[in-house]
């Protein structure tokens, strides 16, 4: 098959990428994690942070909790599972 790279470049929208904590790991092959987004609010103009948790598909099972992680958009793999593990960026001490 093609190069990831060049396959990657031909793509017309990149997949979006989010960083990260996981919350949760409980789950088989699947880490819940929290990102946090600060985002201006419209009419008062105070920097609010919201929260989303992400479902995200690590099929090793790296992942614990407390660990900042990046994760990647991809297709769906369960009816919340729209994520998977990019790369553990730092361990939880």
């Amino acid at each position: 098959m093609a190069d990831d790279t060049a396959d990657a470049a031909a793509r017309p929208n990149r997949r979006k990428v989010r960083e990260g904590i996981v919350v949760s790991d409980s789950m088989d092959a699947t880490v819940v994690v929290a990102v946090v987004e600060r985002v201006r609010h419209p009419r008062y103009g105070k920097t609010v942070q919201r929260t989303k948790r992400l479902y995200v598909h690590d099929a090793d099972s790296t992942a614990k909790v407390g660990d900042r992680v990046r994760v990647v958009e991809t297709r769906p793999l369960s009816k919340l599972k729209r994520w998977r593990l990019a790369e553990v960026t730092e361990r939880a001490r």
